[in-house]
Parts: structure tokens; C-alpha cells; sequence
């Protein structure tokens, strides 16, 4: 059974920073694409970084980029989110998700499969 586990989330102050985590059962991460996506209140969910941990692709949206880091550690099969310099617009419930390597874009909610059950940041000003 295909698992996603998020969590490293929690209560920061701006310019501090989180790393989150996302646990995977089921399968091999490297034979996948990671996402995180974030939804704030009222907002659709939106994509935020993703990796191809086969080849180290890497992708961030530009309102991280320079701020946010994703990696992978494949004898762990699990994928953090590095977050640095939070602003308080980063208050989100962070999600990763699985898809296929070769299956849509990485920032297209739709590409993916599987979800975790998401992971709350709360970035104070």
C-alpha cells in the first residue's frame, strides 16, 4: 500500500526556519517524482518544490526559490522540505505527493496520485 507521511510542521516566527518530512511506504522513491504542494486558507493548492530522486531533477516555484531546499535520502525513502527565511505568506498545510516520473508536470496538482495527509506551517510576523 502506497503511504505518504508529512510532518515537520509546526508554529514559527518570520525568518525562522522548518524542515519538513515525508515518509513513503509502498514503493521506492527514486522511481518516482516527490512534490510538496501548500494550500493556505481560501487559496487553491499550489506546487512548491518537487524532485526526481532517479536523476536529482529539482524544481521550485519562484516565491521559495533561494529560500527553500528539497532533497532526498533514498536509504530513508523519504524527502524533506529545507524551509528558511519563512514569511508569514508561507503559512500554508504543506502536502508531498507521489507521481509517475513520466507523467505530467510536477507542479499540476493532477499529475499526482498519492497524497499525504499534509503537515500545518504557521509562520507568525
Amino acid at each position: 500500500e502506497v503511504q505518504l507521511q508529512a510532518s515537520g510542521g509546526g508554529l514559527v516566527q518570520a525568518g525562522g526556519s522548518l524542515r519538513l518530512s515525508c515518509a513513503a511506504s509502498g514503493f521506492t522513491i527514486a522511481d518516482y517524482t516527490i512534490g510538496w504542494f501548500r494550500q493556505a486558507p481560501g487559496k487553491e493548492r499550489e506546487g512548491v518544490s518537487c524532485i526526481s530522486s532517479n536523476d536529482g531533477r529539482t524544481y521550485y516555484a519562484d516565491s521559495v526559490k533561494g529560500r527553500f531546499t528539497i532533497s532526498s535520502d533514498n536509504a530513508k525513502n523519504t524527502v524533506y522540505l529545507q524551509m528558511n527565511s519563512l514569511k508569514p505568506e508561507d503559512t500554508a498545510v504543506y502536502y508531498c505527493a507521489q507521481k509517475s516520473l513520466y507523467r505530467g508536470l510536477c507542479t499540476v496538482v493532477d499529475s499526482y496520485d498519492y497524497w499525504g495527509q499534509g503537515t500545518l506551517v504557521t509562520v507568525s510576523s
